[in-house]
């Protein structure tokens, strides 16, 4: 039986035990984060499609269960306010059962604060999902990952599945309709063509996952990945998440680490830059506390009320979160 199904339903809000202002004086939001219970649903790549291309590597570590439970006790220490559940890329037919399953944990725990779901925008049924999805009160928005190429310098424009591909924005398009964000998940080298969509939507609020992706730390990478982060800063819809900045094989680079969140803050500004852990996968690399002492370093410099906007209060307003509940 999983978690959230468990005999004893009467809510046991587990955020409220975390605060312990010793470690850090501000409040958290932590936009983005998973949880699974393996006997609750189907998760293909932690059960049974091991994913050797994995951008980070071996993950074998985290192919278990992740409840609510475990979440909070990686954030002790922490004044957590609230935090976003991203698709946990359960079975691509229990897409909206993962939406249910996760409002029921919230009915147990008190969290998650909202709902990010998934979709494949050219999946025959897209729209019924999208329907399905939006029934739900904590849904704010999808994550869905367009085709991609393998690497800089290699081109899949206008291929079945790209943000290129007339079936792909149209079914895209819909998010408006529903009043949903896009979460966008894409490697630094297709930032740009991701620009390209957001001035296409300007209704549609896009928020950029995983700081860009910056996975090539040369002078040549990151010069990519700042353009791509450029022109995505000149769309006014469009804000990113400062997260995941762990490189393949477990490495946690803290000098190029903290130059990515500095360089991504001072593009975006103060009022479009959001916190989010990525746990659990975050911990193959590091830690809740060492996700932390980086942004720190990286915005040591910035006013109390930057890192306000930056821990809860761009989340919140982002992911409609009221943080007085």
């Amino acid at each position: 039986m999983s978690e959230a199904m468990a005999a004893d339903a009467r809510p046991v809000p587990i955020l409220d035990g975390l605060r312990d202002r010793s470690i850090l004086d501000i409040p958290i939001v932590d936009a983005h984060h998973h949880l699974w219970d393996l006997k609750a649903g189907h998760y293909p790549t932690k059960q049974d499609q091991y994913d050797t291309k994995f951008f980070l590597g071996d993950y074998r570590k985290i192919c278990r269960d992740y409840l609510a439970t475990d979440y909070a006790a990686d954030l002790a220490g922490f004044d957590i306010r609230g935090t976003v559940h991203i698709q946990a890329a359960r079975a691509q037919n229990e897409q909206v059962q993962e939406t249910e399953w996760l409002h029921e944990v919230h009915a147990r725990f008190g969290l998650p604060s909202a709902v990010v779901g998934h979709v494949i925008f050219i999946q025959p049924d897209c729209a019924e999902v999208l329907e399905g999805h939006a029934r739900f009160p904590l849904m704010r928005g999808i994550r869905s990952r367009p085709v991609t190429s393998p690497g800089p310098g290699q081109s899949v424009a206008g291929q079945p599945g790209t943000m290129q591909d007339n079936r792909w924005l149209r079914n895209f398009a819909l998010l408006e309709k529903h009043g949903m964000s896009w979460d966008m998940r894409i490697p630094y080298w297709h930032l740009a063509e991701g620009a390209e969509v957001a001035r296409a939507f300007p209704g549609i609020p896009m928020v950029v996952n995983h700081t860009g992706l910056p996975l090539d730390r040369s002078e040549e990478g990151l010069a990519i990945w700042r353009r791509g982060l450029e022109a995505l800063a000149d769309c006014p819809n469009v804000v990113i998440k400062i997260s995941e900045l762990g490189l393949p094989h477990g490495k946690w680079d803290i000098p190029s680490n903290v130059r990515v969140v500095r360089e991504a803050a001072s593009i975006f500004g103060p009022d479009r830059i959001i916190f989010a852990s990525n746990l659990p996968v975050a911990s193959l690399s590091t830690d809740f506390k060492g996700i932390v002492s980086v942004m720190l370093e990286g915005l040591k410099d910035a006013p109390r009320e930057t890192l306000e906007k930056f821990f809860h209060r761009n989340a919140a307003r982002f992911y409609r979160i009221n943080l007085d509940v």
